[in-house]
């Protein structure tokens, strides 16, 4: 059910995003950049099910290619070199990314017209929350 995540997504709120970009390692100064973004989230899915995830900001454009299940390496907008699995699971679209021996989980869930982005490293937790971008 991947079809419900396809469209463009603002993100509305974000919290506790400053203690996870320093669970994961970020820099202070990439720490800085993501607290002032506010990506647009933009989600697509080919006829091969090769889904485009294209995160836009005022500073930068990340996008990914993916398959579900299927591995892949993934250049985070921190710079960090991670394998990347996208899922999907119990309705959630599940981003494991892994690095240096460490894992974060990004979940991503539509509740009512939002979807929520909840991050997790180790013992830390941000939610961000996106809305629909008519």
């Amino acid at each position: 059910m991947v079809e419900q995540y396809v469209g463009k997504w603002k993100m509305t709120s974000s919290d506790n995003f400053d203690e996870y970009m320093k669970a994961v390692g970020a820099s202070f100064a990439s720490r800085q950049m993501a607290n002032l973004a506010k990506p647009s989230l933009l989600i697509a899915v080919d006829e091969q099910g090769v889904i485009t995830m294209k995160a836009v900001t005022t500073f930068k454009t990340l996008e990914i290619k993916f398959k579900l299940d299927e591995e892949f390496d993934e250049t985070t907008a921190d710079d960090r070199k991670v394998k990347t699995t996208m899922s999907l699971a119990d309705g959630k679209l599940i981003q494991k990314q892994t690095w240096e021996g460490k894992t974060t989980i990004i979940e991503r869930e539509i509740q009512d017209t939002k979807m929520i982005a909840k991050c997790t490293m180790d013992d830390v937790v941000a939610i961000r929350t996106y809305e629909k971008d008519a």
